[in-house]
């Protein structure tokens, strides 16, 4: 690690009021979190994106499978997934402290096409979803991007040229060819995303398996294998949990109540939906949403600070 990236991550936390919780940078897509404690599990949609951790540890788990990364090692997630993510290593004397930074998959397929040679994708089909090692080049390009934040003026021109750094370096990392699975236009990987984006883009309409397979062109069996391979749900229980983590955003963020979440996402029963929500996050709807809106208006207030 650049020996300044932990004391310019710690500062910059300093900067905003200290304490703990998820701190916004002037960059959109780039967060830093501070915990003081472990985390029960939270159950959200994962963007393409890279978690870093510079100290502490978390877990993310899919389906049957479990990863946890420690301090300079990042999660990479290549496409959409609900997922649970918790920390499992953090105390007041020793914070969790990482970040979070949003791909841009257009171009990480722009970067892999100019490679003279280009990392081969795995033969597996499983999600593009791996941990690996934060080397010094990938936590310079983490520390130039902070102190870009000094600068706002100077984000609309230097942040493309540090991003596509970034997806370089990813890519011609070992785990490079799980980007690859996306990145290439006609891979299973790739059509499995396009479903995902319907069902993410349209989310309160009943798709038929049919209709999704036909849009990864993909025989019916074909189509629920490689899904499932993918996401390790089948489509209807992917489809269930967007429209769950889809109806607590409205409920946090847009205020809307109970009833008005349910429709929005699909749901024809009100009564319904609370179950299936109290049996995903554990407890009922508006006890949740309290909890969430308290998060949520700490972040909101610390990114007008940054504005």
């Amino acid at each position: 690690m650049p020996p300044s990236l932990f004391g310019a991550i710690t500062a910059y936390i300093e900067v905003q009021g200290g304490g703990q919780g998820v701190f916004p940078t002037s960059i959109d897509s780039f967060n830093i979190v501070r915990s003081f404690k472990e985390r029960m599990r939270m159950r959200q949609v994962y963007k393409p994106s890279i978690c870093i951790v510079l100290q502490g540890a978390k877990e993310i788990i899919l389906g049957e499978d479990t990863l946890r990364y420690g301090a300079m090692e990042c999660l990479a997630v290549g496409m959409t997934l609900p997922a649970t993510g918790h920390i499992v290593e953090a105390s007041p004397d020793a914070p969790y402290t990482g970040l979070t930074l949003e791909l841009d998959v257009a171009m990480i397929r722009d970067v892999l096409e100019q490679l003279e040679a280009p990392p081969a994708p795995p033969a597996n089909s499983g999600p593009c979803l791996f941990v690996r090692q934060v080397d010094e080049p990938l936590a310079e390009c983490v520390l130039r991007l902070l102190r870009m934040c000094d600068t706002p003026k100077a984000i609309p021109i230097l942040f493309p040229s540090v991003m596509r750094e970034i997806c370089y370096w990813l890519l011609t990392g070992p785990n490079g060819g799980e980007l690859c699975k996306l990145a290439e236009p006609e891979s299973n990987a790739a059509r499995i995303a396009k479903t995902l984006h319907l069902m993410h883009e349209d989310i309160a309409r009943t798709l038929r398996m049919e209709e999704l397979a036909e849009v990864a062109r993909m025989s019916l069996s074909s189509f629920h294998q490689h899904f499932k391979a993918m996401t390790s749900m089948t489509p209807l229980q992917f489809q269930k949990q967007l429209r769950l983590l889809e109806a607590r955003r409205l409920m946090v963020m847009e205020d809307a109540n109970v009833a008005d979440a349910a429709y929005q996402v699909g749901y024809e029963s009100p009564s319904q939906f609370s179950r299936e929500y109290s049996r995903m996050f554990g407890v009922a709807p508006k006890r949740d949403v309290m909890n969430q809106q308290r998060l949520y208006s700490e972040y909101v207030g610390r990114r007008m600070q940054t504005a």
